[in-house]
């Protein structure tokens, strides 16, 4: 293939640009597994609640979890809360976990699962941010991307830092992030990686590059992202492109590449984490994927494989942070601490699956859950974690210009 036959999809000269509570304590006898499955299965990694999804989440947090969908968090009232009010996504926390924190700090947690998807919560937040308003949380836990959109606006409190002394727990490739240096504003929760899956049994030999993607013998049965950096990260770097500091240019030569694939119909079709069942089934041979998604489909069926292609991949960070119109920023930065702390954490890791953004966890990690701590896709080597690699903070432009180009292509 070579630029000359591809059609281009040029970038416009212009573009313009429900919520979940969880109850305190989970509700017992609760199916871990299915549980973890919910946590590790939000679609693009911030939808949740719709379908099939909220039926499922409603078998496993009981009746109180539904009875929470119809309270409205956002936009508080001017009384002082006598809790910490914590937003983050669904099926994201441990069993016992808030009650271990409360017994230890004698701190009440309102804890909400009311972080659905990045840019709806946004929506709700950002004019009572702009009015200095308080928003009903004292904590949330949004994406990467979104902590520094709300950086960047002045909306969020500064840490301080000597309230979390096990923020030196921290990995260091995460402590110094172009992001936010040193943590001033953010503190990573947990991480993962953006990568291939494939069904072994289906395409007959191991995938390992993203060339594997375009091979005729995978015709319609290949699925990307729909989601423009988890995309197209992983194709501009097998294109020599970085994505240290990504341009019009370099995102435009792998929109070209995926639009020249697609029109071949090599590819089935573009997806959240919504790949996970035709993958399985081998109705999709190879798919981007999610690591978190790949550990629970494996337990039920290991044909199913993940691997960082030889190229490279991508990371995402959901990331905590702090509004600035907080009402207990001190307790907030106990939680962080809290979770900062390697016994605690290796709890939180063992029952969500994802990568965990402290560095030593090895040993903390083999005394609650041996079989997490030996997983590459939970528990990275160094050198896995090297191949992948963070999208640097985009400007709203930049964000709106890739956005619109590539869905020029995926049609959403």
């Amino acid at each position: 293939m070579t630029d000359s036959v591809r059609q281009p999809v040029p970038f416009p000269p212009e573009c313009t640009k429900g919520t979940v509570a969880m109850p305190r304590e989970m509700t017992p006898g609760i199916d871990l597994n299915l549980a973890a499955r919910l946590a590790s299965n939000r679609t693009s990694r911030r939808r949740f609640i719709g379908g099939s999804a909220a039926a499922a989440a409603a078998a496993v947090l009981g009746p109180a979890f539904l009875a929470a969908c119809s309270k409205d968090s956002g936009g508080g009232g001017e009384d002082v809360s006598d809790s910490l009010r914590i937003s983050n996504w669904p099926a994201y926390m441990a069993p016992d976990f808030v009650k271990g924190f409360q017994d230890a700090e004698s701190i009440t947690v309102d804890y909400k699962e009311d972080l659905n998807d990045n840019e709806e919560w946004f929506a709700k937040v950002k004019e009572p941010l702009q009015r200095k308003q308080d928003i009903g949380a004292d904590l949330a836990v949004p994406t990467t991307f979104m902590a520094v959109r709300l950086q960047q606006l002045g909306f969020l409190s500064e840490l301080n830092h000597a309230n979390i002394p096990n923020i030196e727990n921290l990995r260091p490739d995460l402590l110094e992030a172009s992001v936010d240096p040193g943590r001033k504003f953010s503190a990573p929760y947990m991480s993962g990686f953006v990568g291939i899956g494939y069904n072994r049994a289906a395409t007959g030999r191991d995938i390992k590059s993203i060339d594997d993607l375009w091979d005729p013998a995978f015709k319609g049965r290949v699925s990307l992202f729909s989601d423009t950096q988890d995309a197209l990260g992983m194709i501009m770097m097998s294109q020599g492109s970085s994505i240290d500091k990504p341009d019009e240019a370099t995102v435009q030569k792998a929109i070209d590449l995926v639009k020249e694939e697609k029109d071949k119909g090599q590819i089935r079709r573009f997806t959240g984490n919504d790949y996970l069942d035709d993958l399985a089934a081998g109705n999709l041979v190879v798919a981007q994927a999610y690591s978190g998604d790949v550990v629970q489909l494996q337990a039920d069926n290991p044909d199913v494989q993940f691997i960082i292609p030889e190229s490279g991949g991508t990371t995402f960070v959901d990331t905590m942070v702090i509004p600035y119109t907080t009402q207990h920023q001190d307790w907030a930065e106990k939680w962080i601490n809290y979770i900062y702390d390697r016994a605690n954490y290796a709890k939180l890791v063992s029952f969500v699956q994802y990568i965990p953004v402290l560095s030593g966890m090895t040993e903390e990690l083999e005394k609650v859950d041996p079989d997490s701590a030996k997983n590459p896709l939970i528990n990275p080597p160094a050198d896995m974690l090297a191949k992948a690699k963070g999208w640097p903070a985009l400007t709203d432009e930049q964000l709106q210009k890739f956005n619109t180009a590539y869905a020029a292509v995926t049609g959403a």
